[in-house]
């Protein structure tokens, strides 16, 4: 899958107006790297777990009868993991440090991944593989 020129500058726009973001990648729904700005994070694996993340967050939400998955947020020792739907076939996933204000981390990558779905939605590769 080829890096979308467009969706990397909107992972790089969104790590500069949240304080304490460290990384953030772009995948497909099936765990394929679409673009990435991470350090010290293999994006292949990372990708692969956003995608099982998606996974079990869109069968919680179906469960409890919340609709579909929008996004899901882990909180761990050192900081937060969010990923949050994309459109139909991409999904955002940010790490953050502890110090994030959390409601500006969703703030910003709620607009960031509406951006991103109509980046992907338009991308040849990825409708070819609808």
């Amino acid at each position: 899958m080829t890096m979308e020129p467009g969706v990397l500058a909107e992972l790089r726009s969104l790590r500069a107006r949240v304080p304490h973001l460290t990384g953030g990648l772009v995948a497909s729904t099936d765990g394929l790297v679409i673009a990435h700005d991470t350090s010290g994070t293999e994006p292949e694996g990372m990708a692969a777990l956003a995608a099982a993340a998606l996974g079990v967050g869109a069968r919680l939400t179906d469960a409890t009868g919340q609709g579909a998955f929008r996004e899901l947020l882990a909180r761990g020792e050192h900081g937060y993991v969010a990923t949050y739907a994309a459109g139909g076939t991409a999904i955002l996933t940010v790490v953050a440090g502890p110090d994030t204000n959390v409601g500006r981390l969703h703030l910003e990558a709620r607009r960031s991944s509406g951006r991103i779905g109509d980046l992907v939605a338009g991308a040849p590769d990825l409708q070819e593989r609808k």
